[in-house]
């Protein structure tokens, strides 16, 4: 029996989309009520997981796999920041201390609750 974290604990909110903003990517706030694409080692807010008529969904907590580049961040809790590609990395500063539950190194992706 396999264990899934799917949609634990998930929840969305609506916000303005700026260009930059895409579906499967973190997310920050560029301004008032708007998210937008993160720099290399920003701190994120959530994820996008919509991008309608200029309307983003963003998962602002819960269960999310997201791609990570560098070393694979390790489980429990770890600090990790966007990487330039709308994923995260593994950082010592910045970023945001979250629970890595599943890595997966050879699809390159990370389980975590945000």
């Amino acid at each position: 029996m396999a264990i899934s974290f799917n949609a634990i604990g998930q929840s969305h909110v609506s916000f303005s989309a700026a260009e930059s903003a895409k579906a499967g990517q973190v997310c920050k706030l560029t301004a008032n009520g708007t998210v937008g694409a993160c720099a290399e080692g920003e701190s994120f807010c959530g994820v996008v997981t919509d991008v309608r008529g200029g309307v983003a969904a963003v998962t602002m907590s819960g269960f999310v796999e997201l791609p990570y580049t560098g070393t694979a961040p390790a489980v429990g809790y770890q600090t990790l920041a966007a990487d330039s590609a709308g994923g995260v990395k593994t950082v010592t500063t910045g970023g945001r201390s979250l629970l890595v539950v599943q890595v997966d190194s050879a699809n390159g992706t990370v389980g975590v609750f945000l």
